[in-house]
């Protein structure tokens, strides 16, 4: 398949599910052909990469130009071997090239106040916390597509969340800086190609006016279908999207020590009021 077919990545992205016609037609193939990278290269990133990431970043939309997020990126393989222990084992954060943590970070935000002799107590709140994350998540998006618009390849890792009282120390944080996730960066080794994963049919994400759930379980159920074809076209040992998606939210004990993050963000200065 050429990658840059739009019909085929549209055809891949939602396999059997119908999808407006027009679609094809207008969207730049580099918003279709989005896949997780896990196996890379060891070939290191050209110079002025990651400064080019980074100002894609912060091109990138930004809730009252607050700019309440933070990127580190980390090159050491000794680091990234223990971000990797961090994020459960993921064999690939130690293996890309590079790992750009991206960060929600109210600790310049707080001092940039204090330094002008104004109190920051909003800081505290979530709503401004909520913020920082947003914030980081668009900028990381932004970023996502200027990597794979230089034929790199990116997997986020929310692993990072395992632990991270253990990754801010790892990486220095200052209190009222959380990493949010990971994402690997680096050229995709082409002797493991990474595959276009199917999504839910637009009707099942997509409300006209007002919300309706009307047809979702008949959505969730075509989805489970062509999830099943997917995973079973890579070899890959796992249940429909329901089930496996069900059993991600089962309990405290499936969250891989998630469950703990409102104490974690309390040590690491956010009081979430």
């Amino acid at each position: 398949m050429n990658m840059y077919d739009r019909d085929a990545l549209v055809r891949e992205r939602y396999g059997e599910a119908s999808v407006e016609a027009n679609l094809s037609a207008v969207l730049d193939p580099l918003f279709l052909q989005h896949r997780s990278v896990r196996a890379y290269r060891d070939t290191p990133l050209p110079e002025g990469t990651i400064e080019s990431l980074v100002a894609a970043a912060q091109s990138a939309s930004t809730s009252s130009n607050l700019q309440a997020w933070s990127v580190v990126s980390v090159e050491s393989a000794e680091t990234r071997s223990r971000l990797s222990e961090l994020a459960g084992g993921q064999k690939h954060v130690a293996s890309a090239p590079v790992q750009l943590v991206w960060l929600a970070d109210l600790s310049r935000l707080h001092q940039a106040a204090a330094d002008q002799g104004i109190s920051a107590e909003g800081v505290d709140y979530l709503e401004v916390f909520l913020v920082s994350v947003i914030d980081a998540a668009i900028a990381a998006q932004s970023a996502a597509l200027a990597a794979e618009s230089l034929d790199l390849g990116l997997v986020y890792i929310g692993g990072l969340r395992n632990h991270p009282e253990e990754v801010a120390e790892l990486l220095g944080l200052p209190d009222r800086c959380f990493a949010v996730f990971g994402m690997c960066i680096g050229y995709p080794d082409e002797t493991k190609p990474a595959h276009i994963k199917p999504r839910l049919p637009q009707a099942a994400v997509w409300h006209r006016e007002k919300y309706d759930a009307a047809g979702l379980a008949e959505h969730v159920e075509a989805y489970d279908l062509e999830s099943l074809r997917f995973y079973q076209s890579q070899n890959m040992d796992r249940k429909q999207w329901s089930i496996h998606s069900g059993n991600r939210v089962r309990g405290p004990e499936s969250l891989n020590g998630r469950d703990r993050l409102a104490e974690a963000l309390n040590r690491l200065g956010f009081p979430l009021r």
